[in-house]
């Protein structure tokens, strides 16, 4: 059994170590977090980042490349909010439209508006929800998509969802989560739920 003493002693030990690392990250930039993987909550992350810059009155963009209506809670809530810019950008699942002239359109439409914010300074933090898709399928160029991040303001912090990030993205990024799939109620034959699911 734990005693107070020792517990008292090891928080001592692990604060000494937490503030030295605190201390010695004296680094300010924008960064690049890539959320990747199988799992549920990719984009639900993003936006609660999204939510947390608002708090601190930051300016938010967010473009989604696969999504094509406004039926989510996320984009009804956010659409209501100062200093954030929700565009939809997709034309659905590609497995759905099966259509590839519609889908790269769609793409190269999300992709030229993602070109213009990641110019602008005055942007403090871009969503690129689910561009690893069309990346994957080739509908943008993943160098000129490289290119484009690594040119970006300084300050501006961007955050991209979907799975299958490429490995040149991962390499790029500074913070990468892979986000991984145990269990899933739609696998139990249990719909898409309102509130969890859109």
């Amino acid at each position: 059994m734990k005693t107070t003493k020792n517990y008292v002693q090891r928080m001592a030990r692990k604060k000494v170590m937490v503030d030295a690392s605190i201390a010695a990250a004296t680094k300010q930039r924008g960064l690049l977090l890539v959320l990747t993987g199988n799992g549920k909550g990719k984009s639900s992350s993003a936006f609660g980042m999204a939510a947390r810059a608002l708090g601190h009155k930051l300016h938010v963009v967010v473009i989604q490349f696969v999504k094509n209506n406004a039926t989510t809670g996320e984009e009804e809530f956010f659409r209501n909010q100062a200093n954030i810019q929700w565009h939809i950008c997709g034309a659905g699942f590609t497995w759905e439209t099966a259509n590839l002239a519609k889908d790269m359109e769609a793409a190269h439409k999300g992709w030229s508006l993602a070109c213009e914010v990641l110019k602008d300074s005055a942007i403090n933090m871009v969503i690129l929800d689910e561009i690893t898709y069309p990346l994957r399928d080739k509908l943008i160029s993943l160098d000129a998509c490289l290119e484009a991040l690594v040119a970006r303001p300084t300050m501006q912090h961007v955050i991209i969802t979907g799975r299958g990030a490429p490995q040149a993205l991962i390499e790029v990024a500074d913070t990468v989560t892979e986000v991984q799939d145990s269990k899933h109620a739609f696998r139990a034959g249990i719909a898409a739920q309102i509130g969890i699911e859109y």
